[in-house]
């Protein structure tokens, strides 16, 4: 993250550094001490440098990766990269007392040799907290004889800004009689959520053959490199009785809405819940979802964040709050939080928030709400975005349903926002641009808009976009964002010859 942007910071940030403080083991009376220091650590989702080597996590997507490659030559691969880091099993284990189980890593693949020991310190710590966004329910588990399989997702960022994607599948093991659950959980830098998805109905099928079925699966994989978008990728891999299975993984065209899936955010929501929740996200307010399933928050809570495309959410984002880290909701910055409704009463004592309630018994959707997230967007533009979303009821398919919605609100910013370009001015070519403010919203004759981008533009978000302008070398620019505008643009030049 720039100099400038860290300067402009407001208020204490949650931070996770990467050293995760490690969770003593049967030491009771020093666990609160540890998870206090824990959730203190927890990370602000936000960008920083990346490794210009690495795909870029396309949601949600920020202005440097609205660029679209278009090219009809482009590379069947996106850099050759790994599908994965690892996957690691999380099972559920007694502890010494009997009375409660503990989540712990029972396998991880591939083992990591030969790192330095301070890599392999942090990487333990790691691994560690992931098992508490396997099981975020904590330690209160009982043996079960019918478990129905769910599939969520988390991110986890470090200090330096770079993030991992976290994919989780729980299910119930094989055997006889009760038992727990197991969960199986892919790190990668990749967002995927449908791609990692069907790699996960793999695992499942072959977990209910055997264990060791999965490594080999696993192991061919890691060998194939992530397709580009519309490619796809095939894996054989053998399975006894069915012989060898030939898996087809196909990426999604439109790859920055990979990660997306708006028809869970639209079943729990309707179009003007949808609405005020972007409302409130939009003027990056705190904001908690609250539900009993894990993959309605954490597909909810990224399809929230992929509204606010092309700029991102730069505060702290936590799909699912593990129940130990239940004080991050006490933090004064803003964020999105997915809370499990269990402990619904943990988190609404609190004032100067949102919270939405995405269950099927709710008895209302805002629980807690600061009453005027009707009157944030100009009348007339939410309109247009009510309007504009009816036509998701004509799409066949999950990419059409992402492209109309992802496009309704993506006009929204074209119609607000749209001309900020012109208002970032150069001393001299190739200098660094310098964004002028005041002219830019007073530029906005619709007083309604003014008013409302005048608050939208003290944002982080928004900050953070106009400073990675003001840093671009001047000339065309690329990407659907862009696309858009000039699209809006040629319509209201056409608009205005016509009345002339």
């Amino acid at each position: 993250m720039s100099e400038a942007v860290t300067r402009r910071r407001k208020g204490p940030e949650l931070k996770l550094h990467s050293r995760w403080s490690a969770l003593p083991s049967g030491e009771d009376d020093g666990r609160q001490g540890a998870l206090k220091r824990f959730s203190a650590m927890w990370s602000s989702f936000r960008r920083g440098k990346r490794d210009s080597t690495k795909v870029k996590e396309p949601e949600p997507p920020g202005p440097s990766s609205l660029a679209v490659n278009e090219n009809p030559r482009q590379q069947r691969y996106a850099s050759g990269q790994y599908f994965f880091e690892y996957l690691v099993v999380v099972s559920l284990k007694k502890t010494k007392d009997g009375n409660s189980y503990e989540p712990q890593i029972t396998y991880q693949f591939p083992k990591r040799d030969g790192m330095a020991k301070f890599q392999k310190e942090e990487e333990e710590k790691t691994l560690k907290a992931i098992t508490l966004f396997c099981f975020p329910e904590g330690i209160n588990w009982a043996p079960l004889t019918e478990y129905h399989s769910e599939t969520f997702s988390f991110v986890l960022t470090e200090i330096d800004g770079s993030r991992r994607n976290g994919y989780c599948r729980r299910l119930l093991p094989g055997g006889k009689g009760a038992r727990p659950p197991e969960a199986y959980c892919i790190i990668s830098t990749l967002a995927c959520f449908g791609l990692f998805s069907k790699i996960f109905d793999q695992v499942e099928k072959r977990r209910q053959i055997s264990m060791a079925m999965i490594y080999p699966f696993m192991q061919k994989l890691r060998e194939a490199s992530f397709p580009a978008p519309g490619h796809t990728v095939e894996i054989k891999s053998f399975i006894p009785e069915s012989g060898t299975e030939i898996i087809r993984l196909t990426r999604p065209l439109d790859s920055w809405l990979e990660h997306v899936d708006f028809a869970t955010l639209f079943g729990c929501l309707t179009d003007n819940e949808v609405l005020l929740v972007f409302a409130a996200a939009v003027l990056e307010r705190r904001i908690i979802f609250i539900a009993d399933d894990l993959g309605t928050l954490s597909q909810v809570i990224h399809a929230v964040a992929a509204l606010l495309y092309p700029f991102t959410w730069q505060h702290t984002f936590i799909s699912i709050v593990p129940e130990i880290l239940i004080d991050v909701v006490m933090a004064p910055t803003p964020y999105l939080l997915g809370v499990q409704k269990r402990l619904l009463d943990l988190v609404t004592d609190q004032s100067d928030l949102l919270v939405v309630d995405l269950s099927e018994d709710k008895k209302k959707t805002f629980i807690v709400s600061i009453g005027d997230e009707d009157s944030i967007l100009p009348p007339k533009l939410q309109s247009e975005i009510i309007e504009s979303l009816s036509n998701r009821k004509k799409a066949s398919t999950v990419e059409e349903l992402n492209r109309v919605v992802s496009e309704a609100f993506l006009h929204f910013f074209v119609r607000t926002v749209g001309h900020y370009a012109s208002y970032v001015k150069r001393s001299h070519a190739g200098g660094q641009g310098v964004f002028e403010k005041r002219n830019f919203y007073k530029a906005i004759e619709s007083k309604a808009t003014r008013h409302f981008v005048k608050k939208f533009i003290q944002t982080q978000m928004f900050d953070l976009f106009i400073q990675e302008v003001e840093q671009q070398q001047p000339g065309p620019q690329q990407g659907i964002f862009h696309k858009k505008i000039l699209e809006y643009q040629e319509k209201k030049k056409s608009d205005k010859t016509r009345k002339h």
